[in-house]
């Protein structure tokens, strides 16, 4: 793992202006592409405060060797050079929007003498009209069946229509009506394209003037008594109006849009694109992508834009977003340029616009809440991840208990650690912990692995040594607290942490070992977390760690590290567990900081302790209630006199009581 300080560019030597940088690993290749509009602010946040960064971010710091820059004129400039790095290089921690599959389309091939209308996926060609995407290719099947009586083109394949040519006769659909059958003369040639046009123009929303078109048809056929002729059109018309239903109608009929949403947590996020054309909803589109680094949602924005249109002509005239991408200009100047016309990005405030953003923002939530669940709750996939763990560890039976260790601090401040547990492959929130390290202050993580490990065994030991199995009730009187309190517990709410006993109110026991003791880090970490089990006597325990630079995983005295496929169960387990250790460990440590500011006044008053004051908060729940309090209601409080109460009242309100 790269030290971020031992390649920081030298204090001075980046520039104050707009650019594109590359983080490079130790082979050169590029991991991580991005761009500033001023680079030295841009790169210092990386080196500045390694602790406070993303965990994803961490290990993309830690994993690079080495950074470099291009300077560039313009914002534009610098998205451009951005999006065309990205291309070439596809770093590993950029954000990609990647679908595990791929979306079909309605296309025409109007680049063909005779154009038909297919389905196709993959890379767009050119002289190609496409429609969509959809969700699947039966939706495309039905609108072209109801399509085709009108617009009788082709949808036969080049093989099928040259047959049918030689032989001179049409195929089926040729002789049920809906194809025109270009192949043995039917129409001519200038008339087939005809009809594919229309076909288009249809699809494209301009749908008014042939539903007119064929109304005015059916009347002057009735009037004119044929009737026959006045039937088929009806079913045509029919045919048309069904088609659009499965289209709704959302916004004015001129209205061709893209509207695009995000639901995000902190290492995923999910977007849903619908694309609105003549008013209707033609196709929608979805992914989900992982976060390497804290960004807005003008930035995910930024990114999404900048990879699905960077190169594509059939952007719309408008995009709806959640919010404007940092240089919502610049970024319009791009996509007209690769739209070949206006294009203009922006955040609808109200109206049917609004209405519908907040529906896409409702599919990307369930996107993403369905993306979560796919995985953790599928039971054959969370087999095979034990399964795997079981067999890349060299375990004799699979971990069907995993607990994380993870450590938070800023700047060897408040130091913390958390506990998060996964049975059966599922994370088990009842059973989580969350620890203060009390030894010492620093940036030490070792010492705070062997501190937590430590105390979390004593627990477990000591509760199996008394009589097979502690039970809440076996814990009374002033042994109780003292073993509480031997082990972590019973102190500014350190261990108080997962749910409480009903009948005690004392935090649950640690009742269960795990199989399996992972902590976040490398041969560093494992030997320490290691070492405190071996202190204590336990060698039925396995322990490994997880590095964020690579997701290695590192077993205590090995010189080389396991490597399990990026794609594994097994290794999306030990990321989930590792992820969550870290976000709950991140969580308890803002909470510490900010109660620790909160109590600030407090510690300027004379003659109030650790326990005065967080007896004097508990009572009245926070600083801004004891400030409007009165000397005689603070000393009521136990433990507070009188004299001290006024000292309070004199400290916090000015002299007032």
């Amino acid at each position: 793992m790269a030290d971020p300080a031992s390649y920081r560019p030298a204090p001075g030597t980046i520039p104050e202006t707009p650019g594109v940088y590359r983080f490079r690993d130790e082979h050169g290749r590029v991991i991580y592409v991005g761009k500033a509009k001023n680079l030295r602010a841009r790169l210092n946040s990386y080196f500045a405060d390694h602790a406070g960064l993303h965990v994803r971010t961490q290990n993309m710091v830690t994993t690079a060797a080495s950074v470099e820059w291009t300077v560039v004129g313009t914002e534009v400039e610098a998205l451009q050079l951005e999006y065309s790095w990205i291309k070439e290089y596809d770093p590993h921690f950029n954000v990609r929007y990647r679908d595990d599959k791929s979306y079909p389309y309605l296309a025409v091939t109007l680049n063909e003498d005779f154009p038909k209308v297919t389905v196709m996926r993959g890379a767009r060609r050119r002289g190609v009209r496409y429609f969509g995407p959809y969700s699947h290719a039966w939706a495309i099947r039905e609108t072209v069946d109801l399509l085709l009586r009108v617009f009788p083109v082709r949808t036969c394949s080049a093989g099928v229509f040259k047959r049918h040519g030689q032989i001179g006769r049409p195929c089926l659909l040729g002789y049920i009506g809906k194809c025109s059958a270009p192949c043995v003369g039917r129409v001519s040639q200038a008339e087939h394209r005809a009809l594919a046009e229309d076909f288009c123009d249809f699809m494209a929303g301009n749908t008014g003037r042939f539903l007119k078109r064929l109304e005015q048809e059916m009347y002057a056929a009735a009037e004119e008594e044929r009737f026959e002729t006045a039937a088929r059109r009806r079913d045509d018309l029919k045919a048309l109006e069904r088609a659009l239903e499965k289209q709704s109608v959302v916004l004015g009929d001129s209205t061709d849009c893209d509207v695009v949403a995000f639901a995000r947590d902190q290492l995923e996020a999910a977007v849903q694109v619908f694309y609105v054309r003549g008013g209707r909803i033609r196709g929608q589109r979805g992914w989900v992508v992982d976060l390497v680094e804290e960004r807005t949602t003008g930035e995910l924005v930024e990114d999404f834009l900048l990879q699905c249109y960077g190169e594509n002509d059939a952007v719309p005239r408008e995009v709806l977003v959640p919010e404007e991408p940092p240089d919502v200009e610049a970024m319009n100047r791009l996509l007209s340029d690769a739209r070949g016309g206006q294009v203009r990005i922006r955040v609808p405030r109200r109206g049917d616009k609004k209405d519908l953003l907040g529906t896409v923002e409702h599919n990307a939530r369930e996107s993403l809440r369905q993306h979560r669940l796919r995985r953790a709750s599928d039971l054959t996939a969370r087999s095979r991840a034990l399964q795997e763990i079981q067999e890349a560890l060299g375990l004799d039976q699979a971990p069907l208990r995993i607990e994380c260790f993870d450590v938070s601090n800023l700047q060897g401040t408040d130091v913390v650690a958390s506990m998060v547990v996964f049975e059966d492959g599922l994370a088990r929130k009842s059973e989580y912990r969350r620890f203060t390290i009390k030894t010492f202050e620093g940036q030490d993580d070792v010492r705070s692995i062997h501190e937590v490990l430590t105390r979390r065994f004593k627990r477990y030991l000591a509760e199996s040594q008394k009589a097979g199995d502690l039970s809440p009730e076996g814990i009374t009187g002033e042994s109780s607290e003292g073993l509480l309190a031997s082990y972590g517990f019973g102190d500014e709410g350190d261990e108080r942490n997962g749910p409480l006993d009903p009948e005690t109110g004392r935090p649950r026991k640690f009742a269960y070992p795990p199989n399996l003791v992972v902590v976040d880090g490398g041969p560093p970490q494992v030997a320490a977390a290691q070492r405190a089990l071996d202190e204590l006597g336990i060698d039925d325990v396995a322990v490994c760690g997880l590095a964020k630079r690579l997701e290695e995983v590192w077993l205590p005295g090995e010189e080389d590290p396991v490597i399990l496929p990026r794609a594994s169960e097994g290794l999306y387990l030990m990321q989930r567990a590792r992820d969550e250790a870290h976000r709950f460990a991140i969580s308890f440590h803002r909470a510490k900081r900010s109660k620790r500011m909160t109590t600030s006044e407090l510690d300027t008053v004379p003659g109030l302790g650790p326990a005065r004051r967080t007896a004097l908060l508990k009572h009245f729940g926070s600083v801004s209630r004891l400030k409007e309090a009165s000397a005689e209601q603070i000393a009521e409080v136990p433990g507070i006199g009188l004299k001290t109460a006024e000292t309070i009242v004199k400290a916090l309100q000015g002299g007032v009581g």
